[in-house]
């Protein structure tokens, strides 16, 4: 293995280098962190799915399940708030995808905890860990439908402006910068990015 100091770096410049490595690891690992805490991890049953909680909810009496989804409606009960949530798929860093053709239903969720309905706005993603408890047959408009249940484990709600990621029609600006080593010393620079 060449060292540093056989490429040339200055002590200086072999700091800067490892503050940079560092730094990205601790950033590519603060990424990693799942929504589910560590202490439901074990307890969540992968093999569930949605489809099937709906086909027979009675069935997964009893097994918890993290499940995405987009609040519909938020009501105050006596035991806690219940969520009116409209099912969505999960991606890999545990987020509802964002295209509601994909979801296979709806689903309420008890939070046994009183929350405020007012602090959890209609269209808020959230990801659940929920243990099953049934289903529920309620109004939706003139209709009945039968609700799967679930009472919250832990609820985790989604930054609104996480949800389009794309950038937005319209000028944009952005701020960057950098540091280069090679033979000839260290360079630094910077600059401001404008673009429509």
């Amino acid at each position: 293995m060449v060292s540093g100091v056989e490429l040339g770096y200055t002590d200086q410049m072999m700091k800067i280098l490892q503050c940079l490595m560092v730094g990205i690891a601790v950033v590519v690992s603060g990424c990693a962190t799942s929504v589910i805490p560590e202490s439901l991890e074990p307890q969540v049953d992968k093999t569930v799915t949605f489809s099937q909680i709906v086909e027979s909810p009675d069935t997964y009496r009893g097994k918890v399940i993290a499940v995405g989804g987009e609040i519909l409606k938020a009501k105050a009960l006596k035991g806690g708030t219940q969520l009116e949530v409209l099912q969505l798929p999960l991606d890999d860093d545990q987020e509802p995808v964002t295209d509601r053709m994909e979801s296979k239903g709806r689903f309420l969720a008890l939070q046994k905890e009183f929350l405020d309905p007012a602090t959890i706005a209609e269209g808020t993603r959230v990801t659940i860990v929920g243990e099953i408890t049934g289903a529920s047959v309620e109004k939706m408009d003139e209709a009945d439908y039968r609700f799967p249940t679930l009472d919250v484990k832990h609820l985790h709600r989604w930054d609104a402006r996480r949800v389009d990621d794309r950038r937005s029609p319209g000028p944009w600006w952005n701020v960057f910068g950098g540091v280069g080593f090679g033979g000839g010393g260290s360079h630094s620079g910077g600059g401001i990015s404008i673009g429509f």
